[in-house]
């Protein structure tokens, strides 16, 4: 198993073998540098860290500047570990790159949701509004209602769907096909939609 880092460039329809338009995320997959290997025996896991997408050297600390020089790798914007590297031979400076994919391979998509900041109870929890418009109501109509007894228990339960901050989570969207691999374009285009906004990042991995 592996995986990569990449950047949602957008959405996009092809055409599959029965002439049927199938929806379709474009991502720029890598290049990606391995800034570190990580072992069982000297850090207790396996793990490949990855850094993607060059931004300019002013830009990083000193801390992260020699990080990223003992790799060899210049300066990254982007850092992920991945466990899913076992058994293949990556050391620090070696370049992965999206024909590590195929058409046809079943991957898993990691993203940040788009984030709608804060949100009422009907677009957030799919409420839908209580009460009537009539008889003197004017500002009730999206509202939640009641959240909870007087009396007793005289508080409102932990997770009690109400109005609140909505949006950029991490989420994973399973077993999307891959439809093509562009090498020479680090292009990898996936049947489906995958978290995030345009320019989000993404972290794709064979679905196992």
């Amino acid at each position: 198993m592996s995986g990569i880092l990449g950047k949602k460039i957008g959405m996009t329809s092809l055409f599959d073998d029965n002439g049927e338009a199938v929806p379709c995320t474009v991502i720029e997959a890598g290049p990606c540098y391995v800034t570190q290997v990580k072992t069982s025996a000297k850090d207790g896991y396996d793990a490949v860290q990855l850094g993607f997408d060059e931004k300019r050297e002013r830009l990083i600390n000193k801390p992260l500047k020699g990080h990223l020089a003992k790799a060899g790798a210049k300066a990254l914007r982007l850092l992920r570990e991945f466990r899913s590297f076992n058994g293949q031979a990556l050391k620090p400076g070696d370049e992965v790159k999206v024909d590590i994919f195929s058409q046809g391979d079943a991957v898993d998509v990691t993203g940040r949701s788009k984030g709608r900041g804060f949100q009422g109870v009907v677009k957030r929890h799919h409420f839908r509004g209580v009460g009537m418009i009539t008889h003197g109501q004017s500002d009730r109509v999206r509202a939640p209602g009641s959240i909870g007894s007087s009396s007793y228990p005289s508080r409102v339960f932990k997770g009690m769907r109400m109005a609140g901050r909505m949006g950029f989570e991490q989420v994973t969207v399973k077993n999307l096909r891959v439809v093509r691999v562009i090498p020479e374009s680090n292009i990898l285009i996936v049947r489906g939609s995958v978290p995030g906004a345009i320019n989000g990042y993404l972290e794709i991995n064979k679905h196992s």
